[in-house]
């Protein structure tokens, strides 16, 4: 029994296949340019090469079909044929208030997405044009969606109510609503079976830091607060997104540059964070490259982004009042020390002590790495995410008709006794290259 995952942006589609009886990833991959020209596929089929090809990719109906192709491909394929894919699930950025939970799609629920466009302009949309072109090709098999902002969704009013006119949020949805949810609810879970804790009675601040970033306070197992907003665009200094400003910046850009709605919106969302700081990059690796050399603007840039994370950590320890661990996750928070230091750098009175040695050889996308100092009395964990798996996990039980909630619900990486096959054999090839892994990889209790 095979599981399809598909994340459609508006011009790319990432895509996993997985084998559910085996509990093993056939394959990943990403078709780019979506809509426009010179639109390509990377696949990564396990046991095989890797495949690339180019193919014009007008529509995502069409993306779509060059993924299913490749799928079933003599040559570079994992499966026989599409009778084996048994459900669908799709990543939905921004659910509201109306979605709670996963769930499964029908014309109702695709109305009432739709409805939902307003408050995820640059997401929902091709969200949809994503669930339309699975569905129109592959119209027997139930389609699940995945909701980013469902985790979020037990936070208290104290915590997503913004201080502005009421009618603004009951007539006009104005909330915090948040995202990266189903990142944070694997962390979550995965930091509690380190931690050898009931994760109900878990309190963590998860740091999901790559191109798009956000922070997460999570009291006894559940979301309690987070850095983005009713948008992904509040908070954390990102790639290319400001995160927090004054508002009254926007005004006065507005008066002073003659800058439209639109264009403040794009100046924000796509020319901001440390692009916008350094003017020209936004990949993190060519900031710290350039700032080993001794470039100012590189290193105001780690600086200015390191420090908002500090901030947010401080500030939800004293939201949660107690903290188990602090987790860095996603791409910068898996692969960069320069980031997790500066931002832990000066928490000691918090018993927040990163040992920095560990924290310097501490990459790798296949192990749960502990950096913790000895008597740190908060662990500091790196755990590579994986939304693909909650994904699946969501999927398969919705078709099952066994799915509920996470409070009422018990995933199988919650199990001490979870091994992700993939990662095991990419953690071996690792460890004969780094043998140093070893003395970091957390230690189940």
């Amino acid at each position: 029994m095979v599981i399809l995952t598909l994340n459609c942006g508006s011009s790319s589609v990432k895509y996993q296949v997985y084998d559910w009886d085996n509990k093993d990833i056939l394959a990943t991959g990403i078709v780019e340019r979506v809509t426009q020209s010179g639109s390509s596929i990377t696949h990564k089929p396990r046991g095989k090469a890797d495949y690339a090809a180019e193919h014009e990719c007008p529509t995502h109906t069409v993306a779509i079909e060059l993924i299913l192709n490749t799928l079933v491909n003599a040559e570079y394929g994992v499966i026989r044929d599409m009778s084996v894919i048994k459900a669908v699930g799709h990543r939905m950025v921004h659910g509201g208030a109306t979605f709670a939970r996963s769930c499964l799609i029908d014309a109702k629920f695709l109305e009432t997405f739709r409805d939902l466009t307003d408050l995820a302009p640059l997401h929902n949309p091709a969200n949809l044009m994503g669930v339309e072109a699975a569905m129109a090709v592959l119209p027997s098999v139930p389609h699940c969606a995945i909701m980013d902002t469902a985790w979020h969704q037990t936070m208290p009013a104290s915590s997503y109510s913004y201080a502005l006119p009421k009618e603004w949020e009951e007539k006009y949805a104005v909330r915090r609503y948040g995202f990266h949810g189903t990142s944070f609810l694997y962390n979550a879970k995965r930091a509690a079976v380190l931690l050898g804790k009931d994760p109900f009675k878990t309190n963590l601040i998860i740091a999901h830091i790559g191109n798009g970033s956000s922070i997460n306070a999570v009291k006894n197992g559940c979301s309690y607060d987070t850095s983005m907003g009713m948008t992904p665009l509040e908070g954390l200094v990102m790639g290319t997104r400001s995160g927090d400003i004054d508002p009254g910046i926007i005004f006065h850009m507005m008066r002073k540059a003659g800058l439209s709605a639109f264009d403040v919106e794009k100046k924000l969302n796509k020319e901001s964070g440390v692009l916008g700081i350094t003017g020209k990059w936004a990949d993190r690796r060519d900031i710290e490259q350039a700032a080993e050399k001794g470039d100012k603007i590189a290193i105001l840039a780690q600086e200015l982004e390191s420090y908002r994370i500090k901030k947010y950590i401080g500030a939800y320890y004293a939201a949660l009042g107690h903290v188990d661990a602090l987790i860095f996750t996603a791409g910068v928070g898996e692969m960069g020390p320069v980031t997790r230091k500066l931002a832990t750098s000066g928490l000691e009175e918090l018993g927040i002590v990163i040992d920095q040695k560990k924290n310097e050889l501490g990459k790798c996308r296949n192990a749960e790495l502990d950096i913790s100092a000895p008597g740190s009395k908060v662990k500091i964990f790196v755990i590579p995410t994986d939304e693909e798996l909650v994904m699946t996990e969501d999927a398969f039980a919705l078709m099952k008709g066994s799915y509920d909630v996470h409070t009422n619900y018990t995933y199988a990486f919650q199990s001490k006794d979870y091994v992700n096959k993939a990662r095991a054999e990419g953690l071996e090839k690792d460890l004969v290259k780094k043998p140093y892994l070893a003395d970091l990889i957390a230690k189940l209790p």
